[in-house]
């Protein structure tokens, strides 16, 4: 046993550090980690994306210095933490050192090494699935009630850091209703429990109810932009490829808790997951949205596959790592930046990426680099000009000055570096920026930053004295290429009182 716990911390180190390695430093933080970072510098038990669990990283994130490095360790130090779960379980079903290896594979072969190295809730989400997971596995096996609040703690911190840990949840309910373990609603630890993580979710739920639920906004506006492009086939279809170098891991874990009768205590996770992926076909869910229902399969799939080489196909384990590791040859270039964007676009062409539909965007087009890394190019940049276009004005005109951005990608950044640039707050009125927005802002001038090409020849320009093209942004490869940087002066009464009603009635479409 204690030799077994030694691989797998060795594995989970392994897995903590492979990211630093393999990632180009080329590529700054992520447009979403951004808004995350920001949300660490006005804590709330809400934002309108997500719950507070998060900020308290970003806050930490901020306490260390806001480098990249601190910035990427807690995404990866979870991941790690997600691992050690697997392999315990794997320890617990009686597994050993290839079940162990076999575990670890999907954690840096598969999307899970991307996942694991973005500052964004996915990491908490997949982590507390994880845990859910195991901790009733843990009471099937031990009988100890303790794993009921550990399932009740993982709930409720789960909530606080996704909304869509409650999928999970429900779809473990309904697995063990249709199963033996049914039994487990007899026990008043488990409603003790289920009251615990309640109560860790509760000041969340005041927030929203306090806030008029803006999470429902949020997901309706999802839902109209993103979520309804999305078809089951595609869904159905990643599930595969973002799991593609360890795909008979999973699948054999799903099966032999599905249909094995030395599995009958487990085959609620078979319902469980059938459930999940029921849920996000019906509710058009992103293909990422399931990725924490596989941890725990990979254990079951890991052993399982252990105990049907043990004796005879030896050879066949040999097989197994061979084909991960070959068509993680082609995966991992995906799941991470490995190279500078010029290179790693021609890698793709090279290799025609296309075909497997990851250079796809939101705007359902091809383009050189997945949206993802598009979306850690020119961010920079674009702090160092706004900043330029700002100096342009005197001491006076700065007083009475608004740095202004269209979305909350380009105020994150601008706010990320504004340090650096010596910079003043940036605001926004897009996503939780519009919660920090003054209600009426004093102004005479804006610095504004925007992703429409078409600003200048716009109405409102009129009402400035004066309207300049300061710059925009060249980087070739990065999704902000072409937003501009504009420099309007004297604003009249009329677009000020434009101004001030247009927030009141941001802030009013929030509500629910």
């Amino acid at each position: 046993m204690r030799h077994r716990n030694r691989i797998i911390y060795l594995l989970a180190l392994v897995k903590f550090i492979l990211p630093f390695v393999l990632q180009s430093s080329y590529y700054e933080p992520h447009r979403d980690e951004f808004l995350y970072l920001a949300e660490g510098r006005h804590m709330a038990w809400g934002f309108m994306e997500v719950p507070p669990l998060l900020s308290v990283f970003a806050w930490l994130v901020h306490i260390c210095g806001d480098g990249i490095f601190w910035i990427k360790f807690w995404p990866s130090l979870f991941g790690a933490f997600t691992f050690i779960i697997v392999g315990r379980t794997i320890v617990s079903l009686g597994g050993k050192a290839f079940a162990i290896l076999l575990g670890f594979l999907p954690f840096v072969l598969d999307v899970y090494l991307r996942v694991h190295f973005l500052f964004q809730p996915n990491f908490l989400e997949i982590f507390f699935w994880t845990m859910m997971a195991w901790s009733v596995i843990s009471f099937i096996q031990t009988g100890q009630n303790k794993w009921l609040y550990i399932f009740g703690i993982s709930v409720g911190l789960g909530m606080m850091s996704k909304y869509s840990v409650s999928i999970f949840a429900v779809s473990m309910v309904l697995g063990l209703l249709l199963t033996p373990q049914r039994k487990i609603f007899a026990n008043k630890h488990f409603y003790a429990a289920g009251l615990l993580g309640f109560l860790i979710f509760l000041p969340n739920l005041l927030w929203q109810y306090q806030h008029h639920f803006p999470v429902v906004f949020h997901m309706k506006e999802l839902q109209q932009t993103q979520l309804q492009y999305i078809s089951p086939a595609d869904f159905l279809i990643d599930q595969l490829i973002m799991n593609l170098p360890c795909v008979f891991t999973w699948i054999t874990g799903l099966c032999w808790i599905s249909f094995s009768r030395k599995t009958k205590q487990y085959r609620f996770l078979g319902w469980a997951y059938l459930f999940v992926i029921v849920l996000l076909l019906i509710s058009h869910g992103k293909n990422y949205y399931s990725l924490g229902v596989y941890p725990i399969l990979f254990a079951f799939g890991a052993y399982q596959l252990e105990q049907l080489t043990i004796a005879r196909f030896k050879i066949a384990r040999y097989a197994l790592i061979v084909f991960a590791l070959c068509i993680a040859y082609i995966f991992i270039p995906i799941a991470l930046p490995l190279f500078e964007p010029g290179r790693l676009a021609a890698f793709y062409e090279k290799r025609h990426v296309e075909k497997t539909g990851v250079l796809k965007w939101e705007d359902l087009k091809n383009h050189p680099l997945p949206q993802d890394f598009a979306d850690m190019l020119g961010w920079e940049e674009m702090a160092k000009k706004m900043s330029v276009a700002y100096h342009t004005l005197d001491s006076n005109e700065k007083k009475s000055t608004v740095v202004f951005c269209d979305n909350y990608g380009q105020a994150g950044a601008v706010n990320y570096y504004r340090y650096k640039y010596n910079m003043p707050e940036a605001f926004s009125d897009n996503a939780s920026f519009l919660y920090w927005m003054p209600a009426k802002p004093d102004f005479n001038n804006i610095v504004l930053l925007t992703d429409d090409e078409h600003e200048m020849e716009h109405a409102f320009i009129k009402d400035f004295k004066s309207a300049r093209l300061s710059d925009s942004v060249t980087s070739p490869y990065a999704r902000e290429r072409g937003s501009l940087i504009i420099v309007l002066k004297g604003a009249d009464s009329s677009f000020k009182k434009f101004f001030i009603e247009k927030l009141e009635k941001d802030k009013a479409k929030v509500r629910w």
